[in-house]
């Protein structure tokens, strides 16, 4: 299939994130002369193999040959997790060349970037949530207030590079539309904008593979995904565009309190490991707790990481530390 060349800056106009909002032609196993190459990467904890199932399930379906091949053996809260879904009328190979990827999903910010080298450079489509995940050796020194060694790159950085890209703050959209959790799903929906299958066969394989609970809401936010791409593409106002700039911790002696909600905490102890400081242990009934406040920096490892968002770290004021 012909792919559309890069266009410059100065035909490309912006959507509302700050990124190209050119709209391709959509990608057609049925006419593609090679199979579409479909790269989701993530950290553990956040639902980058339920991504590429999902995928990898509808072209099962839809009659193509798929082969989809993914690292999760550091699947725990924080690691690096990634999937490589091929498809088309024929696949040999399961992985993706770098280079050779036709779409990067990104659930993590910072992972996408790690990523991008290996998007098409003339025609690849670049979607992110702009949620990030600061891993622990960011944080290598110790010192309260001290930068996070954390990717400054922001979405205008990434469109410079890509021939198509949006980020999107998927998780705070489907944190509003009521299930945080579902920011996977919201990205599926981002995604079936840049591929032909019907919206009635994505819906049909999410329905079967998430909780009967959650099938609501999961749909939901998939057609929220959809519009924003569409509304981004069309210059509309859409919600959740906004990229905040990771602020590095001021210097000085603001300290931080940390809440663990017991009912919350099923005591899986990442928390407990991933603490620089060492000061959370696991009580008598497994949960969670600070054992040596004084220790703790505030670094804010243990709420980023936690799978069962038990943990936050709220800042006490000048006066109260004083």
């Amino acid at each position: 299939m012909a792919k559309p060349k890069k266009k410059t800056q100065k035909n490309n106009p912006k959507n509302n994130s700050g990124m190209v909002s050119a709209e391709p032609e959509k990608l057609d196993p049925d006419t593609a002369s090679e199979a579409i190459n479909v790269l989701i990467v993530g950290v553990g904890g956040q639902g980058v193999i339920m991504v590429s199932k999902v995928l990898a399930r509808i072209c099962q379906n839809l009659g193509y040959q798929v082969k989809q091949s993914e690292v999760h053996g550091m699947a725990k809260r924080g690691g690096v997790v990634f999937s490589h879904v091929r498809f088309g009328k024929e696949v040999w190979s399961p992985t993706i060349p770098a280079g050779k990827a036709d779409v990067l999903i990104a659930l993590e910010w910072a992972e996408g970037l790690r990523w991008m080298n290996f998007l098409r450079p003339d025609s690849g489509i670049f979607i992110a949530d702009t949620k990030r995940i600061v891993p622990p050796f960011a944080c290598r020194s110790r010192v309260l207030g001290a930068d996070i060694g954390y990717s400054k790159d922001t979405p205008k950085d990434v469109r410079e590079k890509i021939a198509e890209a949006f980020a999107l703050d998927a998780t705070e959209m489907a944190r509003k539309a009521g299930n945080e959790q579902a920011a996977n799903t919201l990205l599926l929906g981002a995604l079936s904008t840049a591929l032909t299958f019907p919206d009635q066969a994505w819906k049909d394989v999410i329905a079967e593979m998430v909780p009967p609970k959650t099938i609501e809401v999961n749909l939901k936010v998939f057609d929220q995904g959809q519009r924003w791409i569409d509304g981004s593409r069309k210059g509309e106002p859409v919600e959740g565009a906004a990229f905040v700039p990771l602020v590095q911790p001021e210097k000085n002696n603001v300290r931080t309190t940390l809440e663990i909600v017991e009912e919350w905490c099923k005591g899986c102890d990442i928390c407990v490991k991933m603490c620089p400081e060492r000061c959370l242990v696991l009580n008598k009934n497994q949960v969670a707790e600070l054992e040596d406040p004084e220790k703790c920096t505030g670094c804010h490892i243990c709420e980023w990481l936690c799978p069962d968002f038990a943990i936050s770290l709220n800042p006490i004021s000048q006066e109260a530390v004083a």
